[in-house]
């Protein structure tokens, strides 16, 4: 065999070996511009789409920080740093099916200068905070609830006098913040918050939870929810755009801080069979009474997952009915509860008729990753195994984009199942929490008029966006049914219970792998159970009554009902009603004798703010949605959306001139996530990076072959 230069003159050899040397050096340079050209494009593409498509997540801020968390602010440059904690105690008085709350933060200013704080919160979905004390030294300010932007005027005039100031503000439901001004220098503070709480009850059990952390949320790219007005002085709120880590994380452990201390002292009304903590160590010591009295095993507990504390009364003494009133200002308020019958064999067979759609979504984000994906995974193939034969199903994992195992909903075949099995083995946690287009794809929005359609809802909730959320289940839910299961040590149930409301159906939350199967067990009982339909309430003849939920939803076995109402007089007998199957069904409660408990009224009042801010979710003019809940907020003494608690002292104590404190600093995540893995931004630039390739290889091509050309 020949080499390409035997049998060829020398001259001729050379001639084509400098034409090859040219090419290698034109081509190196042009490949060399090319990578050059690509990398400057993909850098550009990240810088411009940015602005354009990111998608973020708050790690440092409001929406993100721990409980008890106090912000000292730097100055001028906008940062804060945290305060040295003391301790925090949170002590919980329960009366039936009521909580009462005082949750108690210890600061001290360690520093030389006068500070100003953040206080970061998070409460229970349901919380009616309604009383803030702030104790500064000898000082002792209590608050008084006026509109949003009267407190804040109040509360930076104070802060500008030199004058000690707290002011409280709900940034969402079940988050709250505290802006303390003017701590000086080595002084103590603490902080008290308090709220009224109806408790849940369901499949034989109360339940108490208290949040003690806070998933980092994501937000879709799209306008800010809230500009201040030009020349508008606000309280600062925590810079969100901190790197979110763990303070003392060394790479190989999750420890976090923020020591909590609870209390609870527990008067069910009857003997209990069980009092369980789901997620801490726990002793009892049984008192007076029903009354029993709850703490940690520990002194305290890092604060990194959510406390639930679960009881049941024994045997034959569960509740079938139960009333708890008040008269205020000669209105009358109370808060029912019926307990529907277990469902017939008849019912079930009547039920099971119908052919049944299940669609699972899982939420495949980067803050699901590590033990919530786990728990996540576990949940569907939970799933999978439940479904019968004539069910058809189909399973959708989300992150920054969505896939559907199926084109469509398919029947649960042995083969279907194996390969939805399969699928699911192989998800991983990762990208953004875009979960408009998974809903979009599972609420078809059609009637499914003889088909029983359940759309199981995996996700820990870490979203920003929730309005739109709600706003898009609203309009899509047609004849389907949303249950939501809650993952994570510190799920946002905000975003999980008002989403099955507004889905109709249920809210599960699963803290622990271990907990999967009962959870899921129970879930599926629900699922599988006839429904208690078109439940309605007849009140006292002659009573003007304003309840909520003005329309009582569908109802599962082991369900209850529980509404609040304002009645003109509870004299006579209100008669619950609706269909078990196709049989009617009703139940009787006597109001006159309900038990007397101080804060009914403010339930029923934070019920009535919470259906408000539904319909301005729904369509209703956000203006009339405004005024109508200001005017309750005030009457009842609430924090809302639109009200704020503030407390002024009226002696000025920072020293003319005096400077604030300046730091800064990194908070934890909830137990159970992973560093590094929460995404922060949602662009395409994998796809540009690509493209640039593509177009300096064309660019090489093209400056080779015009090289050539040039040279003939």
């Amino acid at each position: 065999m020949k080499t390409l230069t035997e049998g060829r003159a020398p001259s001729a050899t050379r001639g084509i070996d400098a034409a090859l040397a040219d090419f290698a050096s034109l081509a190196a340079r042009a490949l060399l511009a090319g990578l050059t050209a690509s990398l400057l494009l993909a850098a550009l593409t990240l810088l411009l789409a940015r602005p354009a498509e990111a998608a973020t997540i708050a790690p440092v801020g409001i929406n993100s920080a721990r409980t008890g968390e106090l912000m000292l602010k730097t100055g001028e440059d906008g940062k804060f740093t945290l305060a040295p904690r003391i301790e925090t105690d949170v002590a919980i008085t329960v009366s039936g099916m009521i909580a009462r709350a005082r949750v108690t933060q210890h600061f001290h200013n360690p520093g030389t200068e006068w500070a100003e704080g953040v206080y970061v919160f998070p409460l229970p979905e349901n919380a009616a905070v309604d009383r803030l004390r702030v104790r500064i030294g000898e000082r002792v300010i209590e608050g008084q609830v006026r509109e949003k932007e009267e407190a804040r005027i109040a509360y930076v005039k104070a802060k500008s006098e030199g004058k000690r100031a707290a002011l409280v503000e709900q940034q969402r439901p079940n988050l709250f913040t505290n802006n303390v001004a003017n701590i000086g220098p080595n002084e103590f503070v603490s902080v008290e918050i308090e709220y009224q709480q109806a408790l849940e009850y369901k499949g034989g059990e109360y339940r108490l939870r208290f949040p003690l952390a806070i998933t980092p949320r994501y937000t879709p790219a799209g306008p800010p929810a809230h500009r201040a007005k030009a020349g508008e002085e606000q309280p600062d709120e925590i810079d969100a755009a901190e790197p979110l880590q763990h303070p003392d994380y060394d790479g190989a452990n999750c420890g976090g801080a923020n020591p909590v201390s609870i209390a609870v002292s527990l008067d069910a009304g009857t003997e209990l069979a069980k009092i369980e903590s789901s997620y801490h160590e726990i002793w009892t010591e049984k008192a007076a009474g029903t009354r029993h009295m709850v703490w940690f095993t520990k002194e305290q507990e890092d604060a990194d997952r959510d406390f639930e504390l679960a009881w049941s009364p024994k045997a034959g003494s569960a509740p079938k009915a139960a009333a708890f009133t008040q008269t205020i200002n000669g209105s009358d308020y109370a808060l029912v509860m019926v307990l529907p019958p277990e469902a017939s064999a008849g019912d079930k067979a009547a039920y099971e008729r119908l052919p049944r759609e299940t669609i699972l979504i899982v939420d495949t984000s980067g803050s699901m990753a590590g033990s919530p994906m786990e728990q996540a995974k576990s949940a569907v193939q939970f799933a999978l195994d439940r479904l019968g034969p004539g069910d058809r199903f189909n399973v959708i994992e989300f992150n920054s984009v969505t896939h559907a195992l199926f084109a469509g909903a398919l029947p649960a075949t042995s083969a279907n199942i194996a390969e939805a099995r399969k699928w699911v083995g192989r998800l991983r946690a990762n990208g953004g929490t875009e979960m408009i287009p998974a809903l979009n794809l599972a609420l078809d929005g059609q009637d499914s008029a003889g088909i029983v359609r359940q759309v199981v809802f995996i996700t820990d909730g870490a979203v920003g966006n929730e309005d739109a959320l709600f706003a898009l289940i609203h309009r899509k839910l047609g004849g389907s049914r949303l249950f939501t299961v809650g993952i994570g040590s510190a799920p946002n149930t905000h975003f999980m219970a008002k989403a099955a409301q507004f889905g109709r159906g249920t809210f599960t939350y699963i803290g622990d792998l271990a907990e999967v199967q009962a959870k899921m067990s129970a879930l599926f009982a629900k699922l599988e159970s006839p429904v208690l339909k078109d439940v309605a309430i007849a009140w006292p003849d002659g009573a003007k009554v304003e309840t909520y939920p003005a329309r009582i939803p569908d109802l599962y076995a082991g369900e209850p009902i529980v509404v609040a109402a304002k009645l003109s007089t509870r004299n006579g007998t209100a008669s619950v009603s609706g269909l078990r199957g196709t049989q009617p069904w009703s139940a009787a409660l006597t109001l006159v004798n309900g038990n007397e408990e101080n804060g009914v009224g403010a339930l029923w009042a934070r019920a009535k703010i919470g259906e408000l801010m539904d319909a301005m979710r729904t369509g209703t003019d956000p203006e009339i949605v405004k005024k109508a809940v200001i005017q309750v907020a005030l009457e009842h003494h609430l924090v809302s959306r639109y009200t704020s608690l503030v407390a002024v002292d009226v002696t000025p104590a920072r020293p003319d001139g005096a400077m604030l404190t300046k730091a800064v600093l990194k908070v934890n995540l909830p137990n159970g996530m992973q560093p590094g893995r929460l995404p922060q931004t949602a662009t395409h630039a994998p796809f540009h990076f690509i493209t640039g390739l593509i177009a300096a290889l064309l660019a090489l091509i093209v400056f080779a072959i015009g090289q050539f050309r040039g040279r003939k």
